[in-house]
Formats: C-alpha cells, sequence, structure tokens
C-alpha cells in the first residue's frame, strides 16, 4: 500500500541540538530507498508501507546506537485507494486553487495584462 507519512523523530536524553540526529535519519531514509523532503518540523517520506515503516524502524535503532536512550516518533500517515497520489500531487492541488484565488480577486484590468 502507497503511503505519504509526515514522520518527527525525537531522541530524548541528548541535550539541545538535535541536528546531528535527523541528519541521520535522513540518511537512513534516503538508504531505504526513500526521497525524504525535510521541513522545520520533520520529514515527509512517501512509498510502500513495509518500507517507510522499515526505514523509521531503522531511524530508531540508530538513534539508540548514537546515545540517545529514549527515541519517540510521531506520524501522520496517508493513504488513498480512489488514486495514486504523490506529496507533489497534492501540493500543486492547493498552489494551483491558491493561485486561481489570488487571480479571482484582482482588478479586471489586470486579468487581462
Amino acid at each position: 500500500m502507497h503511503l505519504i507519512a509526515d514522520i518527527a523523530i525525537i531522541p530524548l536524553g541528548v541535550g539541545l541540538s538535535l541536528s546531528p540526529y535527523v541528519a541521520a535519519c535522513e540518511r537512513v531514509l534516503r538508504e531505504g530507498g526513500l526521497d525524504p523532503q525535510l521541513h522545520a518540523n520533520g520529514t515527509n517520506v512517501e512509498g510502500e508501507w513495509d518500507e517507510v515503516m522499515a526505514a523509521v524502524r531503522r531511524c530508531h535503532e540508530v538513534l539508540h546506537e548514537m546515545g540517545a536512550p529514549r527515541v519517540a516518533t510521531n506520524m501522520r500517515l496517508g493513504t488513498r485507494t480512489d488514486k495514486k497520489q504523490s506529496r507533489n500531487d497534492k501540493i500543486a492541488s492547493v498552489r494551483s486553487k491558491l493561485d486561481s484565488r489570488v487571480a479571482s480577486t484582482l482588478p479586471e484590468r489586470s486579468k487581462t495584462s
């Protein structure tokens, strides 16, 4: 089953700077054949269910190997059965609606320019 996931993997008990752990997880996701898209509060990935879950498990293992005594993960998962949709498809759909909304609020003379 194809899955789009928003994942935040948080090592606990390692101090304030988490960027080395984030970088380690990004590498794990790439090594797992995924194309992670890092954002300010986590990472988006898409792929087959088992591949995504295996990569998340591997992230936990790697962070523990790095010395994190605890690791917590928050995930939002989305699946569809009516069509195959990528994260880029979802973003493009919203952007097109934003663009059409902006165009519909312009004065008449600007619409034809």
